[in-house]
């Protein structure tokens, strides 16, 4: 088994007032996009690719959803801390 298939995980709290809606849906696809491994989010046993702003928008994450984040590959430990802080950040939006 080689390295870059080391998958890192951490579950979040969607906690900004207005969810993971369209705008921050599209930041999220945005920064995570910068980052050359797979990138999933996870909601109740349904993943999607954190790379696409449609497949985001699917989850319907309002206000206090709990998702897993998933990164998986080269630079699967800094994408995961880099989009994990702009979740818990709440998008920069508050």
């Amino acid at each position: 088994m080689d390295s870059d298939n080391n998958e890192k995980t951490k579950e979040l709290m969607i906690a900004n007032r207005l969810g993971l809606h369209l705008r921050a849906a599209g930041r999220l696809a945005e920064v995570a996009k910068q980052f050359k491994c797979e990138i999933s989010l996870e909601k109740n046993g349904v993943q999607v690719d954190a790379k696409s702003v449609v497949s985001i928008m699917t989850l319907e994450c309002p206000l206090g959803t709990r998702v897993v984040l998933r990164a998986r590959g080269e630079n699967s430990a800094p994408a995961l801390a880099v989009v994990s802080q702009l979740i818990e950040n709440k998008f920069g939006e508050e």
